[in-house]
C-alpha cells in the first residue's frame, strides 16, 4: 500500500472573506491526511480559490487558473468566480479544470479532491484541529461573523455569488474567538459582507454562550468580543443608525476606535442610482457626531468615481463630502462594469479617460486630508502591535488606526528585544504622507 501522503497546492485570491474560506478548506485537507505544498511541481492537485468582484479580479483569477493548469494540470476551482453562470464561465475559458464550485462549498471542493486524489485515510471530522489552519500571521486573524448580503447595490453582484445574509450563531463565533486568543492572537478582524447587519436574518433572537443570554446583534457580539483582552477591529460596516451604539464600546476601550465604512459616494442622486442604504447628508451628520463622541475615531472608506451618469457637479459634491467628512484612510476605484450588475444598463456611461482623471483628482484631495489626519498622532502616545522585526533594532508595527495590508504602518526604532505580536505604548515622533514613526527607547 502506498503510504505517501497525497499533496495539494493552494492559491487563495480575493478579499478576507475568501481567505477565511480558504483556511477552512486547508484545515479539512490537513485533517484528512493531505500534505500542503507551496509549489505546482510538488502538488498532485492544485486548488484555486477565485475572486470575481470586478474585471481586474476576474482577469487575475483566470490567469491564476491558467498558470496552475500549465504548471500542474490537475486543478479544482472554487470561490466567487465559480458561481458565475454556475461555473460555465470558467469552463469555457479553461475546459480542462477538474471541477468548479462556488463560494461556501467546501464539501464540493473536498468531493472533487477525493475523486481526483483519494485521501490516505478515511476523514473524521473530529480530527479537524479546533484552531484550524490560518493564512494570516500568528498574531492576528480574520473572524467571519456572517456570509452573504441582503443589499442590492446596482454595481455589485456579490449577493448572486454568495447569497443572502446568513449570520453565524454568536456562541460559535465567541468559541472561535476564544480559541484564537488562547493560541496567541492579539487582534481579531471582524469581517462579513455587511457587518452591521449581523443578526437581521435571525431577527436578533437570543442565543446563549457559557450559560449567558446573548442577542444575535452586532452591538452585543462586540461587547462580548471586547471582554477577551485583544484588539477587535470592525470591517465592512454600513452606517446604519444602530452603529451609533458601538461608539461607547470604543470610548471605553473595549473595541478599537476604527470603522471601515464603504460609503461609495457623496451625491444623493448617485447614491440612489447605486441603491446604497444611506443618504449622504445623514451619513455626514453621523460621522461628525461619531467624532464628537470618540475624538480618536479612525474612519476608513471606499468610493467609486465615474459611475454612469455622474455629472461634473455630482463629482464636485463628492469632493465636498470628502472635505467635510475628513476621513482618515480612503480607497477609490474608477467605475468598471461588472458582468451581471444592473448598473451596466444605466445611461450616461463615463469615458474611461474621464473616470481615471476623476479618480486621480479624488486621490489628490484625499491625500492632503489623510496627511493632516496623520499629524494628529504626532506627540501622542499610541498602543502599537508589532508585525515584523527588522535589522538594526527596528520594527514595523501598527496602531489602532492601521488595519493590516490596507492602511499604513508605524516605524519603530530602538525596538531590540521585542518580538512579533508584542503590544506596547510608544510615543509617536513624526508622520509622513502615509505612515507614523515611534521610538521604543526605555520602553522594552
Amino acid at each position: 500500500m502506498n503510504s505517501r501522503p497525497p499533496k495539494v497546492g493552494f492559491v487563495s485570491l480575493g478579499c478576507p472573506k475568501a481567505t477565511v474560506d480558504s483556511e477552512r478548506i486547508l484545515t479539512q485537507l490537513r485533517a484528512e491526511g493531505y500534505m500542503l505544498v507551496g509549489d505546482y511541481a510538488g502538488a498532485d492537485v492544485v486548488v484555486v480559490n477565485t475572486c470575481g468582484f470586478i474585471d481586474a479580479a476576474v482577469t487575475e483569477s483566470l490567469e491564476a487558473i491558467g498558470e496552475a493548469l500549465n504548471e500542474n494540470g490537475q486543478v479544482v476551482v472554487t470561490g466567487c468566480l465559480g458561481a458565475k453562470d454556475h461555473g460555465d464561465f470558467i469552463r469555457q475559458a479553461h475546459p480542462k479544470v477538474l471541477a468548479v464550485t462556488g463560494p461556501q462549498q467546501s464539501g464540493a471542493v473536498m468531493a472533487a479532491i477525493h475523486e481526483a486524489l483519494p485521501p490516505l485515510h478515511d476523514p473524521y471530522t473530529d480530527l479537524v484541529p479546533a484552531q484550524g489552519l490560518r493564512l494570516t500571521p500568528a498574531h492576528y486573524a480574520y473572524l467571519k461573523i456572517s456570509e452573504g448580503c441582503n443589499q442590492s447595490c446596482s454595481f455589485c453582484i456579490i449577493p448572486s455569488m454568495r447569497g443572502k445574509l446568513v449570520s453565524r450563531e454568536p456562541g460559535d463565533i465567541l468559541r472561535e474567538a476564544e480559541a484564537l486568543v488562547s493560541s496567541g492572537v492579539q487582534e481579531l478582524l471582524v469581517i462579513s459582507q455587511d457587518t452591521g447587519a449581523y443578526g437581521v436574518d435571525r431577527q436578533y433572537r437570543t442565543a446563549f454562550h457559557d450559560g449567558r443570554p446573548l442577542k444575535t446583534r452586532i452591538t452585543e457580539l462586540c461587547a462580548a468580543l471586547g471582554e477577551l483582552g485583544v484588539w477587535v477591529r470592525l470591517h465592512y460596516v454600513y452606517p446604519y443608525p444602530h452603529i451609533d451604539a458601538l461608539l461607547p464600546l470604543m470610548a471605553e476601550g473595549k473595541i478599537l476606535p476604527y470603522l471601515d465604512v464603504p460609503l461609495q459616494h457623496g451625491s444623493p442622486r448617485i447614491l440612489k442610482a447605486m441603491r446604497r442604504p444611506a443618504a449622504a447628508e445623514k451619513t455626514l451628520e453621523r460621522i461628525l457626531r461619531w467624532r464628537q463622541e470618540v475624538p480618536d475615531l479612525t474612519i476608513r472608506s471606499t468610493f467609486i468615481v465615474g459611475f454612469p451618469g455622474e455629472s461634473e457637479a455630482e463629482f464636485a459634491e463628492l469632493l465636498d463630502f470628502l472635505r467635510a467628512a475628513e476621513l482618515d484612510r480612503v480607497g477609490c476605484f474608477a467605475y468598471s462594469p461588472v458582468e451581471g450588475a444592473p448598473a451596466n444598463s444605466l445611461p450616461g456611461a463615463i469615458p474611461e479617460a474621464v473616470r481615471e482623471e476623476r479618480r486621480a483628482e479624488f486621490m489628490r484631495v484625499q491625500e492632503s486630508i489623510s496627511r493632516a489626519r496623520l499629524q494628529r498622532h504626532v506627540g501622542q502616545r499610541r498602543e502599537v502591535l508589532i508585525d515584523a522585526m527588522e535589522p538594526g533594532g527596528r520594527a514595523l508595527a501598527r496602531s489602532y488606526s492601521d488595519a493590516p495590508e490596507i492602511d499604513g504602518v508605524v516605524h519603530l526604532k530602538n525596538a531590540s528585544g521585542l518580538k512579533v505580536g508584542d503590544r506596547l505604548v510608544v510615543p509617536i515622533t513624526r508622520a509622513d504622507d502615509h505612515d507614523l514613526y515611534g521610538d521604543c527607547f526605555g520602553l522594552n
